[in-house]
């Protein structure tokens, strides 16, 4: 419904008085606003749109605690608002199991909640579900390592791609990497596998991409083996022939292409 008045105040005062309602439980958008004219005198009338805000929101934090209910999971969320953001703040002396890998059970928990709260509002509200501020934690982790990778990219004049990521982790690469001198960024691949990639400005053309999240994981399976079969008390011959470190590189006998190791160090707890 639209009210107007004098100055935005009183179109503001007299819509919640109507509707009854106190302002954090209202929907407010300007419409129209009076403007100064000659000698400082207010021309116009001040014109707002007040709509009583959803249930749904109201209700968004008994939602959540129903999710953990019936995840097993004991915890107390609880509900502020910032730059027009409902933020949902979970404690829980399970926390490890709130956030998941990566954050995994914090993103679907924020799906869910983001889908409940906006059930017929005009105008999508974002929602942020957070334990132990592991959202900043997160971002301070990945904004460290696109600086290690744009460093190492521009050093090898190769291409660099991280490993699949969620858009907001996406974002927070490209982000960090907006204002770089040496590099830009670029996404590719498909859901749920969607990924970043450090593109140098001066790239060797001939050079293949560096695939950090690959290496990554292959360097873990190694480890992961070796140490299965010294606990066996043996190493496999197999072992000797898949390949041979030399200098640096690792050589592989099947493919005849070599691999550089790597550090990813985004093991801590999007446009």
């Amino acid at each position: 419904m639209e009210f107007t008045g004098k100055t935005v105040e009183e179109a503001i005062e007299l819509g919640l008085k109507e509707l009854g309602i106190t302002e954090d439980m209202a929907e407010i958008q300007v419409k129209e606003q009076p403007t100064k004219g000659l000698f400082g005198i207010m021309k116009g009338k001040a014109v707002v749109e007040i709509e009583k805000k959803q249930v749904q929101e109201q209700n968004v934090i008994e939602f959540v605690e129903d999710i953990l209910t019936y995840m097993g999971i004991d915890a107390v969320a609880e509900k502020t608002e910032k730059d027009g953001s409902v933020i949902i703040t979970l404690t829980s002396n399970q926390s490890s199991n709130l956030i998941g890998y990566r954050g995994e059970v914090l993103d679907s928990i924020q799906t869910l909640a983001g889908a409940y709260l906006n059930i017929g509002k005009k105008e999508y509200q974002k929602v942020v579900v957070d334990c132990e501020n592991y959202r900043e934690k997160r971002e301070e982790t990945l904004i460290s390592l696109a600086h290690k990778l744009e460093q190492k990219a521009t050093e090898m004049r190769r291409e660099v791609i991280l490993e699949p990521m969620s858009p907001f982790e996406r974002r927070i690469i490209h982000t960090a990497l907006a204002e770089s001198t040496t590099c830009t960024t670029k996404s590719d691949g498909k859901e749920p596998n969607r990924y970043v990639v450090i593109v140098p400005f001066d790239k060797d053309e001939f050079a293949k991409p560096y695939n950090a999240g690959k290496n990554h994981n292959d360097k873990n399976s190694r480890s992961g083996k070796r140490s299965n079969q010294k606990r066996n008390g043996k190493f496999s011959k197999s072992r000797s022939n898949s390949g041979r470190k030399q200098s640096g590189f690792i050589e592989n006998k099947k493919t005849s292409s070599f691999s550089f190791g790597t550090y990813l160090g985004n093991s801590l707890k999007d446009k």
